[in-house]
């Protein structure tokens, strides 16, 4: 069971969460080399639309990107670190949302968690944060084909599959066909 801090409204102040195993924190200056690592790691990025990055500078950008999204309340992400520990060693949140509508969600895990029930326990803080402090009623996941481990996750989390959007996403000078997954608030209470 997660624990949402005490905030008036989501975007007073970032909200952390805590579960048993996890807290999922504000990204900031301090994780730059945390995200280096994330994220410079070629196998992690086979399967998403961002090229790694060469150094903090980027990373540094990649912080901005998330508090800005923040800032202006069209998103929200959050940093995966162990409670014993204060290195990230993921990120997992809405790329974007709708309140009362929909959201986007994604994750990116060190290739060396990937295997660890990490991603599941923070998915599900994520998820219920999304339906309840959110008020969200339906979460999307568009996952790249050939990504079995994040298609595998997302049946794991309950997430139905409702397609393919073919050529949705244009990257790297290539189309690529996206599957597209839900959950809505209501499959939890069924």
């Amino acid at each position: 069971m997660s624990t949402f801090t005490d905030h008036k409204s989501v975007f007073d102040k970032f909200p952390a969460i805590r579960t048993p195993h996890l807290e999922l924190v504000q990204i900031t200056e301090q994780h730059v080399n945390d995200l280096l690592k994330i994220f410079g790691d070629k196998h992690m990025s086979e399967y998403y639309n961002l090229l790694p990055p060469e150094d903090e500078q980027d990373c540094q950008r990649l912080v901005n990107h998330f508090r800005s999204r923040f800032e202006s309340k069209a998103a929200i992400r959050w940093g995966i670190r162990r409670n014993d520990n204060n290195d990230i060693i993921g990120t997992v949140g809405f790329n974007n949302f709708t309140k009362k509508h929909r959201a986007n969600i994604g994750y990116d895990l060190q290739n060396n968690c990937w295997d660890q029930a990490v991603i599941t326990e923070a998915l599900y803080a994520v998820i219920s944060f999304g339906f309840h402090a959110l008020d969200i009623n339906r979460i999307e996941a568009e996952i790249m084909e050939g990504n079995e481990n994040y298609i595998q996750v997302m049946h794991n989390m309950g997430f139905k599959q409702e397609g393919v959007l073919r050529h949705w996403m244009y990257w790297n000078d290539k189309h690529y066909d996206m599957l597209m997954f839900s959950l809505l608030r209501s499959d939890g209470e069924a």
